[in-house]
């Protein structure tokens, strides 16, 4: 199979295979591993039981659906990432807030997933084996995880989507041997000696239902686009693919929290996930547990490094998607060994999808507010001007930012950062929310007000970008020439420019983006 050489520049429609089936396949499958089962752990580490730990996830992943699930149709129509997409309404360097918020997202949820992946294997092989378990061999097996996962994101979309068609059997099959194993020790209270970690148990249900709930959608706002884009609107209408996503997150990510929250029960993982859970597995399921941690984890961590990859290209568009992806693999397996060596995984997770949930939850509301305003018609090639290294066009605002958009997004992720509270940091706003964290509902509710407010209805991307990027300087490299509007037309294998394949049609009248 031959390595992608696409990065965030426009799919052509003759690539555009996939269906609504290979999204299923794709959220199903990346998402049964230890770095998503660990946060059904999570409530139970708040001191919540089963029916609480249960309904807090669910409440919270299904809001997170509602809010996430139709960011996929962007990509759908712009054949394009959607962190580059998101330049229609921020600009198209203002689309580099949307590049390194998935960067960042993407870089804490890969290093979480070798981090977890990583303990249980070591784990297991002590019991298999007699394996060492100090910090060499940790350093070992986080690497050659760190190896396996940025092998396959190197390889790219087609190797990935093939390998969680496969994990999506493989790994249901595992967890299903899971609940066996663990049936004998399960019970349905709380973990002794583990109180409400908020003092009560309304405060700890909600940070619960954030932190291990809505968190996990949270997590593919900018992720979801990476696949739609490779769907074509013109075989695959807009509410298959919506379905699809909305299936696809909901089974992908309840079905690995709540097999964590039984296990976390039953292995009476109170402060720790993985060691209970080594600990407590009968030695029959030793073997099938290693399977579920090197497999599930290069899946899982494969998708989300190629998310980081096309994230680096974007923010760095003389690099290549390739390098850009050997680069964010180093840094996620040295953020593998800090979390490892100087945190505990209960602190490190919470304080992480907490912060990220109150900056990333803005953008993405004022994303989808764009994309209805625009009525899903973008302008492929203005939205590639940045990656081409050229200026002006449909999107270019003003020198390539939406100042009111990116000031909308700053404010909306202050105040979600002002309202939040983790074991490490807490906002000075939560003594006017009772203690409670708010932080996203306030974040996305500022964000998004903002935004409406203060861009003039339906027309203020079409329009105001009209006029902007028909004013603004098109000087383009030597290399390079200006296309109407100050985009640099892509080039075709003769030279010649080149129209944006399986482009949208865009309106002309002010109605687009």
């Amino acid at each position: 199979m031959p390595i992608e050489q696409r990065g965030v520049d426009t799919v052509p429609e003759a690539e555009r295979t996939s269906g609504p089936r290979d999204l299923v396949s794709i959220l199903l499958g990346s998402n049964l591993c230890l770095g998503v089962i660990v946060f059904g752990w999570l409530p139970v580490s708040f001191g919540l039981g089963l029916w609480a730990s249960v309904t807090s996830v669910i409440t919270g992943t299904l809001l997170g659906v509602v809010v996430t699930a139709p960011l996929a149709l962007i990509s759908l129509r712009t054949a394009t990432n959607l962190s580059t997409s998101s330049g229609a309404f921020f600009g198209v360097r203002g689309r580099l807030v949307g590049s390194v918020v998935g960067l960042l997202l993407s870089l804490g949820y890969t290093a979480l997933t070798l981090w977890i992946g990583g303990d249980v294997v070591v784990g297991t092989l002590a019991r298999l084996v007699g394996l060492p378990t100090g910090g060499a061999t940790h350093t070992v097996v986080y690497a050659l995880l760190a190896a396996g996962t940025a092998v396959a994101a190197v390889y790219g979309y087609r190797l990935l989507l093939r390998l969680s068609k496969a994990l999506a059997v493989g790994m249901t099959l595992l967890l299903a041997l899971g609940l066996l194993a663990y049936a004998g020790d399960f019970t349905t209270g709380p973990v002794p000696d583990t109180p409400y970690l908020l003092g009560s148990f309304w405060p700890t249900w909600l940070l619960s239902a954030v932190a291990a709930g809505l968190s996990g959608p949270v997590a593919f706002i900018t992720l979801l686009g990476d696949y739609t884009r490779y769907v074509s609107p013109a075989r695959h209408s807009g509410r298959s693919v919506l379905g699809a996503t909305c299936l696809g997150l909901l089974v992908g990510l309840l079905v690995p929290q709540l097999f964590g929250t039984v296990t976390a029960l039953a292995a009476r993982g109170g402060l720790d996930y993985a060691g209970p859970l080594v600990a407590a597995s009968p030695a029959w399921y030793l073997v099938p547990l290693l399977l579920a941690a090197t497999a599930g984890s290069v899946g899982n961590a494969g998708l989300m490094l190629y998310s980081m990859g096309l994230d680096l290209d974007a923010i760095l568009p003389g690099a290549t998607r390739t390098r850009a992806t050997l680069v964010v693999a180093g840094v996620a397996t040295a953020f593998v060994f800090l979390g490892h060596f100087t945190s505990d995984a209960q602190t490190a997770m919470t304080s992480f999808v907490l912060l990220l949930t109150a900056i990333g939850t803005p953008w993405a509301v004022i994303t989808l507010i764009g994309h209805v305003r625009c009525a899903g018609r973008y302008d492929p090639e203005a939205l590639q001007v940045h990656n081409r290294r050229a200026r002006g066009g449909r999107y270019w605002f003003s020198a390539g930012w939406h100042p009111r958009a990116t000031v909308s997004w700053a404010i909306g992720a202050g105040v979600g950062l002002a309202a939040v509270s983790t074991p490490l940091y807490e906002g000075p706003l939560l003594a006017l929310t009772g203690g409670i964290d708010c932080s996203f509902v306030l974040s996305g509710a500022v964000g998004g007000a903002l935004y409406a407010t203060l861009t003039p209805g339906r027309t203020a991307a079409g329009e105001e970008a009209a006029h902007e990027g028909a004013s603004a300087d098109a000087d383009t490299p030597p290399d390079g020439e200006a296309s109407p509007g100050g985009t640099r037309a892509a080039r075709g294998p003769e030279g010649r420019p080149e129209a944006a394949p399986g482009a949208v049609p865009v309106a002309r009248d002010g109605a687009g983006a």
